[in-house]
């Protein structure tokens, strides 16, 4: 199951990088200079490149949490490093009784 999303994962990837470099332009440098009023009465805000585009993202999104779901079963617990290295008793200096 794991291997099956881990190729759907890639293939969806690969689609979606795809179809953002088929995308047109619509220049604006990130939304600089870009009006409120052509964001909401765009043209191309509905077509089928923008839609598809969603569509797969949502896909790659749902596909890369089932793969970390899954994958996260297969973990172990782990401990410290400190946990397993025994405490050198014989090396420590003693505080002495008296502190004259």
């Amino acid at each position: 199951m794991e291997n099956v999303l881990l190729i759907l994962n890639i293939i969806f990837a690969v689609i979606l990088v795809l179809l953002v470099l088929m995308q047109k332009s619509e220049g604006g440098a990130l939304g600089i200079g870009v009006s409120q009023e052509n964001l909401m009465f765009s043209k191309s805000a509905g077509n089928f490149m923008t839609k598809a585009t969603a569509v797969i993202a949502t896909f790659f999104i749902i596909c890369s949490l089932g793969l970390t779901i899954i994958s996260r079963g297969e973990l172990t617990p782990t401990s410290s490093v400190l946990d397993t290295v025994k405490e050198k008793t014989e090396d420590t200096p003693t505080i002495p009784e008296n502190n004259n």
